[in-house]
């Protein structure tokens, strides 16, 4: 299945978890890719990784809370790719505290990486996408926008404004040709959610030390075999940029097992 040959993406997030499987995914099918993440460190995991299909992967610096750095990662991207045509914003960080101790620095923290940083890589990335071809932009949201998870407070609010964002947008470019969706992970097992992610986007310090358990009890997937891997978030991803998700705009797919029926 080449549904990407030809076709040139840029990932956020892309040197760890979620962001990278869906860099690779992308890669099998054909695409030209440029990963994007903080992390040198976890860009070059994305590259050996890639193995012989690393010759359609390019790596950039970028920073999503930073606009100059936005500005120029994205500039990059469209001048390595030669245009581009599909954008997929997976960078974000995972906080977990509880509320009245979150200082508000770190509050503002989580919005400025997940919810404005996705808007600066959307904002710089639209003339370009303008001019793709079958141009569809993914975004993460998660189902902590529409479902109660303790201590994640924040970052249950970048998500839910991204969620939001997402149908906007959708409104606004539909005339354009444009795109835009979102994915709602869910009992996913990645580098946000286990603390293991080489990208400083893309990694969570855990809950709190004293956090009640039992306040979870209702967060596990219900097909019963555990928390997914973050490939299985990429072929979601991988639908809704391609053409076979072409009919598909405005709206979010959750990807939790059914952990939220």
């Amino acid at each position: 299945m080449n549904r990407y040959e030809g076709r040139r993406v840029l990932v956020t997030g892309g040197g760890s978890g979620i962001g990278q499987a869906t860099v690779l995914r992308m890669l099998a099918e054909g695409g030209s890719v440029v990963a994007a993440d903080v992390s040198e460190a976890g860009l070059k995991d994305t590259v050996d990784r890639a193995g012989d299909l690393a010759e359609r992967l390019t790596t950039v610096f970028l920073d999503v809370s930073d606009e100059d750095s936005v500005r120029t990662g994205v500039g990059i991207a469209v001048e390595a790719l030669g245009g581009l045509d599909a954008l997929v914003n997976a960078a974000g960080i995972l906080r977990s505290s509880h509320t009245e101790r979150t200082a508000l620095a770190d509050f503002e923290r989580v919005l400025r990486v997940n919810l404005v940083g996705t808007f600066l890589v959307i904002r710089e990335a639209l003339p370009e996408l303008k001019r793709g071809n079958g141009p569809a932009v993914v975004n993460f949201s998660s189902t902590s926008a529409a479902f109660a998870h303790p201590y994640m407070a924040a970052y249950a609010a970048s998500k839910g404004g991204i969620q939001s964002m997402t149908h906007a947008l959708a409104s606004e470019f539909a005339g354009a040709g444009i795109r835009f969706t979102a994915v709602q992970p869910g009992s996913i097992s990645s580098g946000m959610t286990d603390g293991s992610g080489a990208s400083g986007q893309s990694r969570g310090p855990g809950l709190p030390d004293d956090a009640d358990m039992a306040l979870f009890a209702k967060l596990g997937p219900a097909l019963g075999q555990g928390f997914a891997g973050p490939e299985t978030v990429a072929s979601v991803v991988a639908m809704l940029a391609s053409d076979d998700g072409a009919f598909i705009t405005g709206t979010e797919v959750r990807v939790d097992g059914g952990t939220h029926f």
